[in-house]
């Protein structure tokens, strides 16, 4: 590391207007990740009463055309926030498979079988 790279890692000290600006914009973006898990929570509820029906009716984990169109879906809405669809899909796939997970949980805990939907679609799930 060169000399003027050790000195931009050093704290040095902030204007008080940038400091007050870095620090307005690190609240907004904290309300905004607890609103984020706060969404996340009630999305994980809805699925595991998604998971609880497949389960009481023997259905399975997984069903991958929901899974392709929710993908689909989510891609358009991305694009027109101006949000890259190639990472909003992976987040998607991210909570599909942990979807997934949580149905053949449930399936397995109502006694019945799971043929795992995390395989047969490439960790996406149906509920999502």
């Amino acid at each position: 590391m060169s000399t003027s790279e050790n000195d931009a890692s050093v704290s040095q000290p902030i204007d008080p207007a940038v400091q007050a600006e870095l620090n307005r914009l690190r609240e907004s973006i904290d309300n905004i990740d607890a609103a984020v898990v706060h969404m996340l929570a009630e999305r994980f509820k809805a699925t595991q009463q998604v998971g609880r029906l497949k389960a009481d009716h023997q259905l399975p984990p997984a069903d991958p055309a929901r899974e392709t169109r929710q993908i689909t879906r989510l891609r358009q809405l991305a694009q027109s926030a101006n949000l890259d669809p190639a990472f909003a899909e992976k987040l998607l796939n991210f909570i599909i498979a942990e979807v997934i997970r949580h149905h053949e949980r449930i399936a397995e805990e109502a006694g019945g079988t799971t043929t795992s939907g995390a395989q047969a679609s490439g960790a996406q799930a149906s509920g999502a």
